[in-house]
């Protein structure tokens, strides 16, 4: 229907006669109460928005020759950033010959990703860079 006519019918019920489609031939309209129609759509994208997973990744760092009791510290943060549904990347830092404890360091990690294994799932296995071997852990 001619455009003018349309308005004609969208101001009789008391609507606005909004553009969907500029870009076909004829361009395509509809009549609708356009104020209504954004504040569903804001309502829609906060929803959407609640709905987002938010994490933050968390670092957690030790070295090959961390006590014990240290390393029991460690896992206490490591269990509190995993219960706030936070990521959580473990480092281990080898310094000068402690290069040569890489097979410590990697204990290490198992020992950790196997302490953890009841809260949290080793999302990137243990990998090598540089002097630092780290792994990923999300919570379940």
């Amino acid at each position: 229907m001619p455009t003018d006519e349309a308005l004609k019918v969208a101001d009789e019920f008391g609507l606005d006669l909004v553009e969907v489609s500029p870009k076909s031939n004829p361009p395509v309209c509809k009549i609708m109460d356009y104020g209504r129609y954004k504040y569903e759509q804001t309502k829609k994208k906060q929803e959407a928005k609640k709905k987002q997973a938010h994490f933050q990744l968390k670092e957690i760092k030790v070295r090959p020759k961390t006590g014990d009791h240290d390393l029991q510290t460690k896992l206490g943060h490591i269990r509190k950033f995993i219960d706030r549904r936070d990521k959580v990347k473990v480092t281990v830092r080898f310094r000068g010959r402690e290069i040569t404890l890489s097979g410590q360091g990697r204990e290490m990690l198992a020992r950790i990703a196997k302490e953890m294994a009841d809260t949290a799932v080793v999302e990137q296995m243990p990998k090598f860079e540089g002097r630092t071997i780290m792994m990923i852990l999300a919570p379940k």
